[in-house]
């Protein structure tokens, strides 16, 4: 997926909060982190620029990306929430509350 650097923390941030979202890291998460850094072509200091972004900055970044880029972040989001095999409530409920006021339908 071709974002730009200000897309890339948008959608980062979003992936790692899910990932982050129990409080504990998986080695299943861990993987598909690498996974998403190869895709998007970042590294480790990106992330940690990603964790700084306000979560408010980066929905209104989500919210004028085009169409395909917010169907990644979807399917990004939901394949972090299933990386350790249980996808949990809260899990489930971040990801609502992201693509709602990112103003992106799950059925986009």
């Amino acid at each position: 997926m071709d974002l730009n650097i200000i897309e890339k923390l948008a959608v980062i941030k979003a992936v790692d909060e899910v990932i982050r979202m129990d409080d504990m890291l998986d080695v299943g998460e861990l993987d598909y982190l690498s996974q998403l850094a190869e895709v998007l072509n970042f590294d480790a200091e990106l992330l940690i620029q990603a964790r700084e972004v306000e979560a408010i900055e980066a929905i209104a970044v989500i919210q004028v990306m085009p169409e395909s880029k917010k169907a990644f972040l979807m399917r990004s989001m939901t394949e972090a929430a299933n990386a350790d095999g249980v996808v949990d409530e809260a899990e489930i409920q971040f990801i609502y509350r992201v693509l709602s006021a990112a103003g992106i339908s799950s059925g986009d």
